[in-house]
């Protein structure tokens, strides 16, 4: 069966996640989404980042029905070495990634040297966003509670 993965943050879904996660599913077999870990998030996006823990944003990918695996990066995925050891265990035929996926060059060069493929599956809406997500919510005073 086809291995089609997908990495990211995925603090709060939002719409253009599901529309990001249905189109790699499309690309046939099974979807795995490996998820940044709690520490990775704060190193990546800052002060008060992640909304939900690495757990919290794991069950809620789990419960859509279109993803077949959910797993949490190691903490050392920033290393080269680690992430083509990650790849090679796993050995997806495909990374999905959307238009805006930082470091592209370097993710189709580690799928070329396990035999897979990158493709980009969505073209970036800079409309959303978690950080949008949240800037409203505050400008409308609210907060989100940390996990």
């Amino acid at each position: 069966m086809k291995k089609v993965l997908v990495t990211g943050v995925f603090d709060i879904l939002h719409q253009e996640h599901l529309k990001f996660l249905t189109k790699a599913k499309a690309l046939g077999g099974e979807l795995i989404v490996a998820i940044e870990s709690d520490k990775r998030v704060r190193l990546l996006k800052g002060v008060g980042r992640p909304v939900n823990d690495q757990q919290k944003r794991k069950r809620a990918l789990e419960k859509l029905k279109i993803i077949d695996q959910v797993i949490i990066l190691p903490e050392a995925f920033n290393q080269p070495r680690e992430r083509l050891k990650f790849l090679q265990k796993l050995r997806p035929q495909i990374l999905a990634v959307s238009s805006h996926s930082p470091h592209l060059a370097e993710k189709a060069r580690l799928m070329q040297q396990i035999g897979g493929k990158l493709m980009v599956v969505h073209q970036y809406n800079p409309a959303f966003s978690t950080t949008k997500i949240i800037q409203a919510r505050l400008a409308n005073g609210k907060n989100y509670v940390k996990n």
